[in-house]
């Protein structure tokens, strides 16, 4: 049995196998009739056992054909596709989604199409974990740029990528596409199509309970895109349940950026950037907690490893945490282990400087030599990276990004010396306590709130992002609340070290 639920446990994290229950698929299908889509091909790319087809077959008797893929021959054995009397108009294949011909099966029939189903709720990090070889060719989709591919943006969800073929399948064809998804992923693949101007009629999401149906703690909704080759929709309607029948509200595409609250955003667009004085920036990241973190205790420092080590105080810095920040603490627990000022710096003078902690670093190197992510390779020992002078500056202005409240706090020294954070939080660096009372009271305005809030997605794992903080403006939320006199004093004096950041 162990066996058994190691290769279940397996597939689910492969190919991202949650089946769907068939109430759902009917469901789903049955508001997509009542939208008045009457298709005359249908095609579940990933169909598994099938819930999809039978609940379409059943829905859209116009159809003509539909078309059952999937790369688990057992799947399409399935009684749930067939049922006691099989459909003529369902054809099934067993297939490797990334190596089958997808136009030529999209060519075969007629338009207009609909392509359903529930793609794989899997990342390309998950597959990557398990040494998959369940992925697309490799390429950056994104157009990230080199440093936040490297630190991880790269990573995406794998039914991203396939609903983005979808697109390409119905280019210069009127059609619709909906899918089972993440929340976060309709919204990566609307901002794909405003972004590049792709055909677009209409775009619906309606809220699923993805815990109740699959057991997923996510976020995740039925998403409906209605393509027309010369339409182009900027906005989506969101349906609180696959029952609503009227939108709770409207978020569309402006300025660039998906907006939450379209009303809002309006109401205080004057405030957006980009700022050019006051810089976002995350903490450390240094993808070895159990080392580079430690409580203090009578005898010394206690690490994750269970530990007790005698250090030099050097290197170590008071440690505020993403609880921390989210709770209003700023009262350090711990100490980081911050072995460099800036990213690349040489090491090796910390052998002379502080020989426990060189010691300390070396007995460890196992570990710290473990870390997956590329940005530490051909780096020097014991690296870390988000590092510069803006990490030892006195006072900042803090706020996490997992906690689900904008909640900006200031913190200044710890026992005469700056707090550092970890890399779930962002900060700006200030030069002084009036500074930092300055900024923090900008970022607590009601308008600065107003206005992020617009824009930002609760239902994110991380849902403030430092995308979104960047798109304030400091100096003309200052001139709103008629404070742009303070904005020049503290921007203006060159002699601080902010200007060199």
């Amino acid at each position: 049995m162990g066996a058994i639920k190691q290769a279940r446990a397996r597939a689910v994290t492969e190919f991202g196998d949650f089946q769907t229950p068939p109430i759902l698929a009917l469901a789903a299908t049955t508001i997509l009739y009542r939208l008045g889509i009457r298709p005359r091909s249908i095609l579940e790319p990933t169909c598994g056992r099938g819930a999809f087809v039978a609940s379409a077959a059943a829905t859209f008797h116009g159809a003509e054909s539909i078309v059952g893929i999937d790369i688990n021959q057992e799947h399409l054995r399935s009684t749930e596709i067939l049922g006691d009397q099989p459909d003529h108009r369902i054809k099934l294949q067993q297939g490797d989604f990334f190596k089958v011909d997808w136009k030529a099966i999209v060519t075969e029939t007629g338009a207009p199409w609909l392509i359903l189903g529930n793609p794989p709720w899997v990342t390309s990090a998950d597959l990557g974990a398990i040494e998959s070889d369940n992925l697309p060719e490799k390429s950056n989709f994104h157009g990230r740029n080199g440093i936040e591919a490297i630190t991880g943006k790269s990573n995406f969800d794998i039914s991203e990528w396939m609903l983005l073929r979808y697109l390409d399948w119905l280019e210069g064809t009127a059609g619709t596409i909906a899918v089972l998804c993440k929340s976060t992923v309709a919204r990566k693949i609307l901002l794909q199509i405003w972004k590049n101007n792709k055909p677009l009629r209409s775009a619906r999401i309606y809220k699923i309970d993805a815990l109740g149906h699959f057991g997923a703690a996510v976020d995740a909704c039925f998403f409906v895109l209605d393509i027309e080759p010369e339409a182009r929709a900027r906005a989506c309607d969101i349906y609180e349940s696959l029952a609503a029948e009227r939108p709770s509200h409207t978020f569309g595409f402006l300025d660039g950026h998906i907006i939450r609250d379209v009303a809002a955003f309006k109401k205080h667009r004057d405030l957006l950037g980009p700022e050019t004085s006051y810089e976002w920036r995350s903490g450390i990241k240094h993808d070895c907690s159990k080392v580079m973190e430690l409580a203090p205790t009578p005898d010394g420092f206690q690490n994750g490893l269970g530990e007790t080590v005698t250090l030099e105080d050097d290197f170590l810095f008071p440690l505020l945490k993403s609880s921390d920040i989210g709770n209003g603490r700023i009262h350090s627990r711990g100490v980081m282990l911050v072995t460099q000022t800036f990213v690349g710096e040489d090491t090796t003078h910390i052998k002379i400087k502080a020989p426990k902690t060189w010691d300390y670093l070396t007995r460890h190197a196992d570990l710290l030599d473990k870390r997956g992510s590329v940005i530490y390779k051909n780096k020097p020992a014991f690296s870390i990276f988000g590092v510069g002078p803006y990490t030892f500056a006195p006072w900042k202005v803090a706020i996490s990004g997992f906690y689900k409240r904008l909640h900006f706090v200031k913190t200044g020294p710890i026992d005469d010396k700056p707090a550092v954070f970890d890399d779930t939080i962002y900060f700006t660096p200030c030069w002084s306590e009036e500074e930092a009372c300055f900024v923090e009271s900008l970022l607590r305005s009601e308008a600065a709130e107003a206005f992020l809030n617009s824009m930002i997605h609760w239902d994110e794992k991380r849902p403030i992002t430092v995308e979104i903080l960047k798109r304030l403006s400091f100096r003309k939320l200052a001139a709103l609340l008629g404070r742009e006199q303070e904005y020049f004093r503290f921007t203006e004096a060159k002699d601080l070290p902010l200007l060199a950041l």
